[in-house]
């Protein structure tokens, strides 16, 4: 179902684009997570499953460079177009929107710092990927630190006793890595490259950080299972450990100089991703909840023409337009402007994610006992829904740490 676009500037190519998404979303992207949410971890990231017939369409679709700049290849696609796209994706699944975004992350900060040898090695081949052969991820959380390692700016980013495990030290013209990345790294089980946000001087706690590109073939590297989770199963997560791991000294193209300030403006970025997608979600289970209502019978009438299940479904849909507000607003700013004033990020993020879960749980309820069973996708919903709150940042942490800026 389509929404009544509020904004009298977007264009009728915007709207063709969209559009186009949209019936990716429709016709690929949610169906296949239906199927990935059935099968175990192992089973849907195993050669031969569905998710890599997925990630092949959309990289051909070019959706696997939304954030990229048109001068590397990219779509170079403006603040409000890429709004459009990924709250299409997140209508479709936001499980596996999450994933287009994270295929590109090396590819998108090596875009912020574009080096030679980041243009050569990532950048350009990336762009020019048809067949989802390089798969990026963003390997930042560690067993004893989550949402923390976001808290630029906070007297515990640079508290030694905060300092990362997973560390880096230099030798001659190479990076030596040791450490553990957690299960919660997105794509970790798949990825070919990761972003290593890495602890290169522990006595600057976490602000002593550097940030590297890790080929994930070289010698030295190995992965744990993908986690068995409760919501967005389609976005595969594990572990990635690092035993001496070697890489050039000019992988390593972020130290602690500017390592706050790249580590903001990435949570700028991608929590205002999230809000987008969240939005997309958000309207994907109110949507689900009003054809619903318009086709059950209860009580010797529809369920839409009760008052109180109106009443529920109004207040969804004004909740929705409030997403799409503030989060085109926050991509908006935040990606034209550095530094990002990521406070507005992270609230789009939290208002996004929590709107989400709500009308989730809402439309739970329309479906009364349906809600709960698996054959209908609301349960799905529900399920992605709840993950949003802690994924990209805890809302709880997000909030606390950023409350520092107002």
């Amino acid at each position: 179902m389509s929404y009544l676009e509020l904004n009298l500037d977007v264009t009728e190519e915007q709207t063709m684009f969209r559009d186009t998404v949209r019936k990716f979303a429709i016709e690929t992207l949610r169906p296949a997570s239906i199927k990935l949410d059935a099968m175990t971890p192992a089973e849907a990231i195993a050669p031969g499953s569905l998710l890599w017939d997925v990630l092949k369409s959309s990289y051909r679709l070019g959706l696997h460079k939304i954030l990229i700049p048109e001068e590397y290849g990219g779509l170079g696609l403006s603040p409000l177009e890429l709004s459009l796209v990924v709250e299409e994706m997140g209508y479709g699944s936001p499980g596996l929107s999450i994933a287009l975004g994270l295929c590109s992350f090396p590819a998108f900060l090596a875009s912020m710092v574009p080096t030679d040898t980041l243009i050569e090695k990532i950048l350009v081949p990336y762009c020019e990927d048809t067949e989802a052969e390089i798969i990026g991820c963003w390997a930042i959380t560690e067993p004893d630190h989550g949402s923390d390692a976001l808290a630029v700016g906070s007297a515990q980013f640079a508290d030694p006793r905060t300092a990362g495990k997973c560390r880096a030290h230099r030798e001659n013209d190479e990076w030596v890595i040791n450490g553990q990345k957690s299960a919660w790294v997105s794509l970790g089980t798949i990825a070919t490259h990761a972003m290593v946000y890495l602890t290169i001087d522990p006595t600057m706690g976490m602000a002593g950080g550097g940030i590297c590109l890790v080929p994930l073939n070289l010698p030295g590297v190995s992965r744990g299972k993908p986690l068995d989770k409760m919501g967005q199963r389609d976005l595969n997560q594990g572990e990635i450990y690092f035993d001496n791991v070697r890489v050039p000294q000019d992988y390593m193209f972020v130290d602690q100089e500017s390592y706050a300030a790249i580590t903001d403006i990435t949570l700028a970025t991608c929590n205002a991703y999230m809000s987008a997608a969240f939005t997309g979600a958000a309207r994907a289970a109110y949507e689900e909840a009003l054809r619903y209502s318009k086709e059950r019978v209860q009580g010797g009438k529809l369920l839409f023409e009760h008052q109180h299940v109106r009443y529920k479904l109004f207040h969804m849909f004004k909740t929705i337009e409030a997403c799409r507000a503030l989060s085109r607003a926050a991509l908006n700013y935040n990606l034209s402007n550095t530094p990002p004033a990521t406070e507005y990020s992270v609230a789009a993020k939290i208002f996004c994610t929590d709107a989400a879960f709500q009308i989730a749980s809402d439309a739970v309820q329309i479906f009364g006992g349906n809600g709960v069973a698996k054959e209908y996708v609301i349960e799905k919903l529900f399920r992605d829904a709840r993950a949003s709150m802690i994924e990209d940042g805890s809302n709880d942490s997000l909030a606390i740490f950023s409350s520092e800026k107002l």
